[in-house]
């Protein structure tokens, strides 16, 4: 645990990002991430690492300006050409974003992995970190969930490419315009939603604020299909971990849907931003953020998360 006073934003908290001061008006936002493909495409795949890595600055409140490639691929059992088409994924993100790609490093192993490392800017006054909800807040949430079941799905053969195209648009949606009209609107605290599932990140927000969350189950919105699939038992091994885990703050009402149960814990990839917001602006958050963004539930006195 460094003791410098430039540190904003440590470990402490479990933050998606660090944060260390520059000077009064600039600090810096770091993080870093990668995974193994989730989607066959390669393309689509650098793109989606990319978009990813970028969701732990934007969750800060932060502008991301540069970023190194972080890969690992099986150089001797896989053509080349897939890593390139990853990178080439990667590249045009970065154009999108505005974001430049500075290089980065590769090593051989045996299962391709993919990601970024990314510095940005954010105000040091205006950081927006997991530890500030604020009972009253209302909790909004931008992105749709079930990824992970979905992928999973795909690759058992369960469903086609066209049902799983609305999660890859999904992934593929930078959450730069949330974290924008965040920063404008005025908001507590906020988290991205991505392996450990919406409840994972809402419990390490609920427990870096001292609060606790009532959740909305009606009105937290899936992917089409999504539990369905749950029903059908196609469950990937992370998600099912993760339930585990989050039994020991969460507490459902009788009648929540086992199947929502289990979404609620899966593990997403590229998912929205979890905002705690001052009830006085969410109308304006969410007209700002548009249609892709839902109130899920409401932030109270004491600690847990309940779901009914």
């Amino acid at each position: 645990m460094s003791k410098d006073e430039n540190v904003l934003v440590g470990i402490q908290t479990r933050d998606d990002a660090g944060v260390y001061r520059l000077s009064d008006d600039l600090a810096l936002v770091q993080t870093v991430d990668f995974f193994t493909p989730i989607v066959d495409d390669p393309f689509d795949y650098g793109r989606i690492a990319a978009v990813n890595s970028l969701s732990d600055i934007y969750a800060m409140g932060g502008r991301p300006l540069t970023a190194l490639n972080i890969c690992a691929f099986p150089v001797e059992d896989v053509d080349a050409d897939i890593l390139g088409r990853i990178l080439e994924g990667g590249a045009a993100v970065a154009k999108q974003a505005g974001v430049s790609l500075l290089g980065g490093h590769t090593v051989k192993d045996t299962e391709p992995k993919y990601g970024w490392a990314v510095t940005g800017t954010v105000d040091p006054k205006r950081v927006i970190t997991n530890a500030g909800s604020q009972p009253g807040d209302l909790l909004v949430l931008t992105k749709p969930l079930g990824t992970g079941i979905l992928t999973t799905a795909r690759k058992r053969d369960l469903i086609d490419d066209a049902a799983l195209q609305p999660a890859i648009d999904s992934m593929l949606t930078l959450n730069a315009e949330a974290a924008q009209a965040m920063v404008e609107i005025g908001v507590n605290a906020a988290t991205d939603v991505t392996g450990f599932g919406l409840l994972g990140h809402a419990g390490e927000m609920m427990e870096a604020s001292h609060v606790g969350f009532a959740l909305d189950a009606a009105s937290i919105p899936f992917f089409d299909g999504v539990l369905d699939l749950i029903r059908k038992d196609c469950v990937p091994g992370g998600t099912k971990d993760n339930a585990r885990t989050h039994a020991d703050f969460t507490r459902f009402a009788d009648n929540v849907d086992a199947a929502v149960r289990v979404g609620l814990s899966d593990a997403q990839t590229s998912g929205g931003l979890l905002i705690s917001v001052p009830r006085e602006n969410a109308k304006k958050l969410l007209g700002a953020i548009g249609p892709s963004a839902h109130v899920i539930g409401v932030v109270l006195s004491g600690d847990g998360i309940s779901v009914g």
